[in-house]
């Protein structure tokens, strides 16, 4: 490569491997601010896209098919410097490290002019409706989509725009009870121990964690779990309230699948809350007069609000990045990452490196 060109790992067809390919280097344009990728998470979303399905049970699916235009750079959880702005761009400096909040909205819908573009019906998110971070370089159509980093390591923060806002916002929809009340999270992938450091540094009581993964249960108990169990054994349940200690009150689904959805609705008890942020997929049944008669909430929470991801980088940049484990390779090798990430064989992140 030489300045003139950028390289982009990009999906040419649902469940093919990726493709390097290389490009003119882009130019900004109006607001556009052009950022060289220091770091690019690969989140299990990634898969789905690749996929190009969400599994919804019962043998339905929901289909990329005609929102997904081949050849297609993924990639949306992203952090670099900027090195380009375009003629009105401003507000932001060349040289300044970022993160990229990838969640653009069409800027006119109630969702957007409420702030909430990460529920946007007509996305234009970085890394999945547009070109994301798994290339050399990335194009952000406005400066207010870069939340500057200080001191933060660029490469270690890449998760923050995804794996960070997910867990973040869904933490915050449990509010202040989890200052004294466990937290039961189920699932310790990148999102689970990602969800663990972050409790500690909100100040949360510290969560017990649920998975079937031997070395991710070590991996949160190191990231600060007060207990990792099993849900395979046959006392599995009790377990998990012997270590809450008081009545479930409180259960983060970070997996999405029916064997998990059913596991949190078995443990919750009255006036509990289940967020479920997890995609895996499946479906479940639930008698309607178990929702007024346990008094229990359940709520999906899809990744987080520009203005959470705000909230999120200046809580990092006082408290420091939280300590989760990262496996850091170069960008050639984002299609065996994606590989790795399928096989269950990553623990916690992988950043992809330029």
């Amino acid at each position: 490569m030489n300045d003139q060109t950028t390289r982009a790992y990009q999906m040419v067809g649902f469940d093919l491997p990726l493709q390097a390919n290389t490009y003119p280097m882009p130019v900004p344009d109006g607001t556009q601010v052009l950022v060289k990728v220091k770091g690019a998470g690969v989140c299990h979303s990634d898969l789905h896209i690749q996929d190009g399905h969400y599994d919804l049970g019962s043998g339905e699916k929901m289909s990329f098919e005609g929102r997904i235009q081949f050849p297609f750079t993924p990639g949306h959880e992203t952090t670099g410097a900027v090195v380009a702005l375009g003629p009105d761009a401003s507000g932001i400096k060349v040289g300044t490290n970022a993160v990229v909040c990838s969640w653009v909205g069409c800027g006119s819908c109630a969702h957007c002019k409420q702030g909430n573009e990460h529920l946007c019906g007509a996305p234009n998110f970085i890394g999945v409706n547009k070109p994301g971070g798994y290339s050399d370089y990335v194009m952000v159509p406005h400066p207010r989509y870069l939340i500057e980093l200080g001191d933060l390591d660029p490469v270690k923060a890449a998760p923050m725009s995804c794996s960070g806002l997910t867990t973040y916002s869904a933490l915050r929809k449990f509010g202040s009870i989890l200052k004294d009340l466990p937290l039961v999270i189920l699932g310790a992938g990148g999102l689970g121990l990602m969800a663990t450091g972050l409790m500690g540094k909100l100040d949360f009581a510290a969560p017990v964690v649920v998975e079937i993964d031997t070395a991710k249960r070590s991996a949160a108990l190191k990231a600060g779990a007060s207990a990792a169990i099993d849900p395979k054994d046959p006392d599995a349940a009790q377990q998990i309230r012997d270590a809450v200690g008081q009545p479930v009150l409180a259960v983060l689904d970070l997996v999405g699948s029916t064997e998990t959805a059913e596991l949190g609705l078995s443990l919750i008890e009255k006036g509990g809350r289940i967020v479920i942020v997890g995609l895996l997929g499946g479906d479940i049944r639930i008698p309607v007069p178990s929702l007024p008669l346990k008094a229990i909430t359940l709520q999906g929470s899809y990744i987080g609000s520009p203005a959470e991801l705000r909230e999120l980088v200046t809580l990092l940049r006082e408290k420091g990045l939280p300590d989760t484990p990262l496996d850091c390779r170069p960008l050639d090798q984002a299609d065996a990452a994606l590989s790795d990430l399928r096989a269950g064989k990553v623990i916690g992140r992988v950043i992809l490196i330029p």
